[in-house]
């Protein structure tokens, strides 16, 4: 590191005067008592004294806290502190003070979110193993029970392959879904921007989830009717996934004969926001803040039975910044929930 040395006068200069003020005053009590005293030899003495003193005492004061703080800056400089070698090396204490509380401070931040991100990382290891665990056992559950003799009742047999196989299918999920969250958080999964009418395709995600709306007796509908198309540019195939993570979400935590209810609406003069509501449990605001993360779950027991791969969210969430736009949840219990996001405008 280039050593540009800040030097601070003002210890020297003041304990110059303090030296000068003392010997000045000795000498001219001796001067007064043994000799006549003359003003221009001490006030000449008092200068040179002066000038002496604050070149021994900056320099001394120099080599013997440089030394010692060039150690501090050395060993901040290991732990890569940026505030502290960006600038020159300062002998100054209220200065070298400062930067070392900043330094301090700055650390206990960064520590506190690495306990964070630390506690965050053993859920989410501890939420893959369990999510894993679960179909891996129950296919292994129904191949052993085939394989001790069930195999020769033609319809139990028939019964175990499609569980095992939809508990495959569950695999397969969690497996193509965390490998899209990790090509969108690594930047390796290209968008194909087009233009096309968010309408209609609101219209064909109805179709594809108009089943499993019908198993709880919920009515899917738009706020009101669109009668002329709605352009945007986005990525089609990644905002369809979009709707049907989210309208999922809202059937799977959905009341009995409710609703699903899609509005899209002029946000600004080059955005439009589509808002997915429902009127089902809701979520409590403690989960708000967490909800994205992947394999978070508000109810840790129930979810898992509806299936999915409890990533919905969170590709939700990373596929919306991939277009670089916002993503926003409101939330009531026991009232329902409104998932919103942004869209370029054509």
């Amino acid at each position: 590191m280039q050593v540009k040395f800040k030097k601070s006068y003002k210890f020297a200069l003041s304990t110059s005067l303090y030296i000068t003020l003392f010997f000045s005053v000795i000498l001219g009590a001796f001067l007064s008592y043994f000799f006549t005293l003359k003003i221009l030899p001490l006030f000449l003495f008092a200068i040179c004294c002066y000038g002496f003193s604050f070149v021994i005492i900056q320099y001394r004061i120099e080599r013997y806290i440089y030394r010692r703080v060039k150690t501090i800056y050395d060993d901040l400089t290991l732990l890569e502190s940026t505030s502290l070698t960006r600038g020159a090396i300062t002998t100054d204490m209220a200065t070298l003070t400062q930067e070392i509380d900043k330094f301090a401070r700055d650390k206990k931040l960064e520590i506190e979110t690495l306990k964070v991100r630390e506690q965050y990382r053993k859920e989410f290891l501890g939420n893959v193993a369990h999510e894993l665990k679960t179909p891996l056992f129950t296919i292994q559950g129904y191949i052993l029970t085939l394989l001790d003799g069930a195999m020769d009742d033609e319809k139990i047999r028939k019964k175990y392959l499609e569980r095992a196989n939809s508990a495959v299918e569950r695999l397969g999920y969690i497996v193509s879904d965390l490998d899209l969250i990790t090509k969108l958080e690594a930047g390796d999964l290209r968008l194909q921007p087009e233009v096309f009418d968010v309408v209609e395709l609101v219209r064909e995600v109805f179709g594809m989830v108009e089943m499993r709306a019908n198993t709880k007796k919920i009515t899917l509908t738009f706020d009101r009717n669109y009668d002329t198309p709605i352009k945007v540019k986005a990525d089609k195939e990644r905002i369809q996934q979009v709707l049907v993570n989210l309208v999922i979400n809202s059937l799977k935590y959905g009341r009995v004969k409710g609703t699903t209810e899609i509005n899209i609406d002029n946000l600004i003069k080059n955005k439009v926001i589509v808002r997915v509501t429902d009127n089902g449990e809701g979520i409590e605001e403690n989960h708000l803040e967490r909800l994205f993360e992947r394999f978070y779950r508000v109810d840790k027991s129930g979810s898992r039975s509806e299936g999915g791969s409890g990533l919905g969210l969170s590709i939700v969430k990373h596929i919306i910044e991939a277009h670089n736009e916002r993503i926003y949840v409101e939330s009531e219990y026991g009232v329902g929930s409104e998932f919103s996001f942004t869209l370029e405008k054509v």
